[in-house]
């Protein structure tokens, strides 16, 4: 049975989710969440998909999981990837994936929505100026880990990288130059290498060219 991942493009939290599915080999597709125009607001989707109302959310047969780390374990669990090869390094990656969720992602998320996806006469210069302030933060702790590593849990790629990259490959500005932070953009171009990856506008529907 297909897996199905309701989503869309331009949400990190869903790309860590289809990454995992897509470099994993598992059979999967994409089902396009039409975030902009309201749905995961709306009472159906609440009732039917998610009652927290967000993406990501995985549909396989009878199982339904929501939270990006909760999908990224359920991957690991059914295709014997990304966890860790120990159980030191298994708890090492979901360290990781914990910090992503608390220190990178949600601050990275909020700042490039409210830096693109706001009207520009909505978009609070104080509050943007104060989240990339906890971004460079959480770009340090992340460029100085990687300094003499390849990935940041033991030697392959594993859920603490693809939590960790889920928002940096996008094009948006929010704060974040790779250019800046040589550790961590060799590293993102080590994830670029890995047989499979592709860029959250190619593995999911739905982009801002779609609204332009």
């Amino acid at each position: 049975m297909t897996i199905q991942l309701y989503c869309f493009g331009e949400s990190g939290n869903s790309y860590k989710a289809a990454l995992a599915l897509e470099l994993s080999g598992l059979d999967w597709e994409p089902v396009k969440v039409d975030f902009f125009n309201g749905e995961t607001r709306g009472e159906d989707y609440r009732t039917k998909i998610n009652p927290m109302g967000e993406v990501p959310v995985l549909v396989d047969g009878d199982i339904r999981l929501t939270q990006s780390g909760v999908i990224q374990m359920y991957v690991s669990e059914k295709s014997g990837q990304f966890g860790g090869a120990t159980p030191e390094e298994a708890r090492e990656v979901m360290r990781w994936v914990f910090w992503d969720n608390h220190k990178l992602s949600s601050q990275a998320g909020m700042t490039r929505f409210l830096m693109n996806f706001l009207p520009e006469d909505k978009r609070p210069a104080e509050v943007i100026s104060f989240m990339q302030g906890r971004l460079k933060a959480a770009y340090q702790v992340l460029n100085s880990h990687l300094e003499g590593r390849e990935w940041i849990v033991g030697g392959g790629i594993t859920n603490a990288d693809i939590s960790c990259c889920g928002y940096l490959f996008y094009p948006e500005p929010f704060g974040f130059d790779r250019a800046e932070w040589p550790n961590i953009d060799r590293w993102l171009s080590k994830i670029e290498a890995t047989p499979g990856w592709k860029h959250p506008y190619d593995l999911m529907p739905g982009s801002p060219a779609d609204r332009a």
